[in-house]
C-alpha cells in the first residue's frame, strides 16, 4: 500500500480485523477483533523469543517491541514489526530464516 493510500485509509492497518461496510472480516464484533489481535501477538512473541525479545498489545492501537536490554519502541503494526526488531537488535532480525523455522517446528510441530 502506498503512503497516501495509508493515510485516506484510515488507522487501521490493512491486516487488522475492522467493522465497517464493505470490508469483510468473521470479526464484526469487538471481542472478536480483541482476541484475533491477541493471537497474532502470542504467534510473533514464539518468533520473537528467538530473538530475546517480546511484543505486547498497547491498548489495541499499537504494540510495544521490547528486547530483552530493556530497549523499546512502539510499533504501529505488524508490518513494521520486523523493521523495528532490527533497530533495537542492531543486526537482521529474519523470521522466515531457516534455523528460526527448525527451531518453531521442533518446539511448536
Amino acid at each position: 500500500m502506498c503512503a497516501l493510500c495509508g493515510v485516506l485509509a484510515g488507522v487501521e492497518h490493512w491486516t487488522d480485523a475492522v467493522a465497517r461496510p464493505g470490508v469483510f472480516t468473521r470479526n464484526t464484533d469487538a471481542v472478536s477483533r480483541r482476541r484475533e489481535r491477541t493471537k497474532r501477538v502470542a504467534a510473533a512473541n514464539r518468533v520473537l523469543a528467538h530473538y530475546r525479545m517480546n511484543l505486547a498489545d498497547w491498548q489495541g492501537s499499537a504494540f510495544v517491541l521490547s528486547s530483552a536490554t530493556g530497549k523499546t519502541e512502539i510499533v504501529d503494526n505488524l508490518a513494521h514489526l520486523w523493521i523495528a526488531a532490527e533497530r533495537l537488535l542492531g543486526r537482521p532480525c529474519d523470521p522466515l530464516a531457516e534455523d528460526v523455522i527448525a527451531l518453531m517446528e521442533r518446539e511448536h510441530g
